[in-house]
């Protein structure tokens, strides 16, 4: 198993023995690009996770190896900066953050590994900083609230590896449960359990194995045109400080105010805000039927409002729409590439992913990534 061979590996690195910590990447059920609107998120934990092996070594030395890429990493712990090493940079961010808060972390050696994929919009990123925040609160005692582990994971990846990231994937990643999904809201950080009882159902990913240039740009567009939105609805109503604050009705009301473009963008995320509340209230009389429907229509409105699907998301989601026992599929992230997430029966997991990688690659001449997920806990020490 790879936590013994983590393990092992420290004790032929370090000389001694560590504490063992993982912590998961995650899926996003619903609500797409609108934690960066103040809105709702429905995402899960999964059982695709990063494991850590840590300890204290009394040598001022932040001592760090990355088993899946075999490669060291070694710095003073008063001298904590940027590196050109990417990877060290997610664990430097996050003792760069606990010294912001007057919590020194001493000399640290830490083996890390895992299986998220790299790329596939599953947060490998978020699970990284979340595990090396959680393990580093725990060696030293620091007694740091989980919310508390959230923002220091969140700032490391602002401030240490330069992506703007929302709050959803550090949140879903720490605050996990098994068979649970969690509705966030973004703004209030409020949030609620909701039972994933999916029975004879569970959820497919298919990865597209594309990441195509326009992502980051277009995510910063993307920004500014909800913000633009915002500006002038904000002259209707001078509580709206986000689309967070918009409904539907009021959108149509004023919708002439707005340019066809802003507008289209606005419709999909105060339309996917409300989908996250039919998607929690599906769940909680079991409707998975309806579940599925809203996964659909969260697709067409990213396709079609949202525009950050690509060629390849869309002839998943189209392909998933031929087979009847497929109750939902949607691209998930930030689009342009990446997985798609697809709600399906059991007993139709091996036909349903031989057809899309046969049909994929006749279409695309690349073999797509399938995976099968469960619903995990959230990030912790192992037992």
């Amino acid at each position: 198993m790879l936590r013994e061979k983590l393990i092992d590996k420290f004790t032929e690195l370090f000389h001694s023995q560590p504490e063992l910590f993982r912590s998961p990447g995650r899926i996003n059920i619903i609500g797409e690009h609108t934690d960066y609107n103040d809105g709702f998120v429905f995402p899960a934990a999964i059982n695709k996770e990063i494991f850590f092996a840590v300890a204290k070594n009394n040598v001022e030395k932040i001592r760090l190896y990355s088993y899946d890429l075999n490669e060291f990493f070694e710095t003073n712990i008063l001298k904590i900066s940027k590196s050109t090493c990417h990877w060290a940079n997610y664990l430097l961010g996050v003792i760069a953050q606990f010294h912001k808060e007057n919590t020194q972390i001493q000399g640290i050696d830490c083996v890390f590994g895992g299986n998220i994929p790299l790329g596939a919009g599953l947060s490998s990123s978020a699970a990284l900083e979340n595990g090396f925040a959680f393990a580093l609160n725990s060696i030293f005692n620091f007694s740091k609230s989980k919310i508390n582990l959230v923002k220091i994971a969140q700032k490391a990846e602002h401030e240490y590896a330069g992506v703007q990231c929302g709050i959803m994937d550090q949140f879903a990643s720490m605050y996990g449960l098994e068979n649970m999904a969690i509705k966030l809201d973004c703004r209030t950080l409020e949030y609620e359990y909701a039972p994933l009882n999916l029975g004879a159902y569970t959820f497919l990913l298919c990865n597209t194995k594309v990441s195509h240039s326009l992502a980051s740009s277009e995510y910063n567009i993307r920004r500014r045109q909800c913000e633009e939105g915002v500006a002038i609805l904000k002259k209707f109503d001078s509580k709206i400080t986000a689309l967070r604050d918009v409904n539907s009705l009021f959108l149509e009301a004023y919708k002439e105010s707005l340019s066809a473009l802003i507008y289209k963008r606005c419709k999909f995320v105060v339309s996917e805000n409300e989908r996250v509340y039919k998607a929690f209230k599906a769940l909680e009389t079991n409707d998975l039927y309806k579940l599925g429907q809203l996964m659909y229509q969260s697709h067409k409105g990213l396709r079609n409002n949202y525009e950050v699907s690509c060629s390849e998301l869309d002839f998943l989601v189209e392909e998933s729409l031929k087979n009847s026992n497929v109750l939902g599929a949607r691209m998930m992230g930030g689009g342009f590439g990446g997985c798609t997430l697809n709600l399906l029966r059991i007993n139709e997991i091996e036909n349903f992913s031989q057809h899309i990688i046969d049909s994929y690659k006749m279409k695309f001449g690349i073999e797509p990534e399938i995976y099968t997920v469960q619903i995990a806990n959230g990030t912790g020490a192992c037992k």
